[in-house]
């Protein structure tokens, strides 16, 4: 077969998250506006809600639907949490992080440099999605990551100790 299809869509990777809202095209405009994306496609059911939309945050891919009363699949703000953190790697994560913030994302973790050798914060969308957003920072061994993270567990413990 000359023209066979890939098996793995054309910008698309292995894993590609599928984010149920209520109000989708409100929220489309949101991660325009907050994370940069662009609307790749938008279709609608007869009632107008949207049952898939595409939009490219960065090299990845994300589909975005309207909560329907009979999927499976509900929103954070109908399951009352979000079960999941979407992480995005950007360029300049101050910029983007404040961009997010100015857009009506909630932040959940500021924004700091992380033992983990990333700069990163985490929000909260007006939907109820999570998103971790950082920027790649240092390159270390996983000894490395395990002795900060043990240092930072105990100064933790050690703050919480002073203030109870």
């Amino acid at each position: 077969m000359p023209n066979s299809p890939k098996p793995i869509p054309q910008g698309f990777h292995s894993v590609t998250p599928a984010l149920v809202v209520r109000d989708a095209a409100r929220a489309i405009e949101f991660y325009k506006k907050a994370l940069g994306a662009q609307e790749r496609m938008r279709m609608a059911g007869p009632d107008g809600k949207i049952v898939h939309a595409e939009l490219q945050i960065g090299d990845s891919i994300i589909f975005l639907s309207d909560e329907m009363p009979q999927a499976p699949v509900k929103s954070p703000q109908t399951v009352g949490a979000s079960t999941a953190v979407l992480n995005l790697y950007v360029e300049d994560v101050d910029s983007a992080f404040k961009r997010a913030v100015d857009a009506g994302g909630k932040v959940a973790m500021p924004l700091a440099d992380q033992f983990w050798g990333d700069r990163y914060g985490s929000i909260v969308d007006p939907f109820g999605h999570a998103w971790g957003i950082g920027m790649h920072k240092e390159d270390l061994t996983a000894d490395q990551i395990e002795k900060r993270a043990q240092d930072f567990f105990a100064q933790m413990a050690q703050s919480q100790r002073k203030t109870a």
